[in-house]
């Protein structure tokens, strides 16, 4: 049995989707498709129901996960098993809040596949660090720049709200509607300066520093909030992303190191950041 077509099959089976599978695995989509049909072909049976949002495993596909899973933990475990003990690989590494945890969660595997002995530390970015994932407009002078991510920002509105009818939003529509303003985020005080400068004022209703915490709140109905369109924030029913017309922002999030950086690390991390920047930009 292939241990490449489980991967891709744990990776389908966890995100619910072949797509953002393929973006995980910084692979085409068809060769994702292709190693499942082998495997069910190999296995007799089908793994996943397909559907217009993404795919359900079916009872076999459950039945697989925790074995391929298991497997591929082993497996992992023989090649770190024949590696020479002592020469683990200390890596401090700055996040900046708001980077969104699934995708940071697979940055971060990615990180510690390519470097099996990582000692990794993660502190806040203003903190004494090796390198630092951020916007790259906290980049400083003496810092390197490897985008990893662009994100596009929309108004999130709750799916039940008049304006989410809309196509576009200008900011007049704004005027006193519900708002929950994510703190540390660059493109929000783009959009909230844009609304101070047309005198348009917003119901503050919560202030918060996590993505996925606004998105929920959207999704209740509480206000509106300034987000990226990330794949699941577009796949969901109960909000909607819509483009401001006076502000259209992007902001690339990526790698900031120093020169100084170790030479076999830094090209191992700088390789990480290459791929997801290939996979999420195409």
């Amino acid at each position: 049995m292939d241990l490449r077509a489980l991967k891709y099959f744990v990776a389908v089976f966890e995100t619910g989707s072949i797509s953002a599978a393929a973006r995980q695995c910084f692979i085409a989509q068809p060769s994702v498709s292709a190693a499942l049909s082998q495997l069910e072909d190999e296995l007799g049976a089908p793994l996943f129901e397909r559907h217009a949002r993404g795919v359900h495993a079916t009872q076999d596909g459950r039945k697989l996960y925790p074995m391929a899973a298991q497997l591929l933990a082993n497996s992992a475990a023989i090649v770190h098993s024949f590696r020479s003990e002592g020469r683990n690989q200390p890596l401090c590494l700055g996040l900046m809040r708001s980077l969104g945890a699934d995708r940071m969660s697979h940055w971060l595997k990615a990180l510690v596949q390519a470097i099996p002995d990582l000692e990794l530390s993660l502190v806040n970015p203003e903190e004494p660090c090796d390198a630092r994932i951020i916007s790259q407009g906290l980049c400083q002078p003496h810092e390197q720049f490897e985008p990893i991510w662009r994100d596009r920002y929309r108004l999130a509105i709750p799916v039940s709200h008049p304006l989410s009818l809309q196509k576009e939003i200008t900011l007049a529509a704004l005027d006193r509607q519900p708002f929950i303003v994510r703190e540390h985020c660059e493109s929000t005080r783009q959009l909230l300066s844009a609304l101070n400068h047309h005198a348009i004022q917003v119901q503050v209703r919560a202030h918060l520093r996590t993505i996925e915490y606004s998105v929920a709140l959207v999704a209740a109905g509480v206000g509106f909030s300034w987000l990226p369109d990330w794949p699941q924030h577009l796949e969901r029913t109960d909000i909607v992303l819509r483009p401001v017309k006076e502000v259209q922002p992007e902001q690339v999030l990526g790698l900031a190191y120093p020169a100084e950086l170790s030479p076999t690390v830094r090209s191992v991390l700088v390789n990480v950041c290459r791929q997801f920047y290939a996979s999420t930009s195409s």
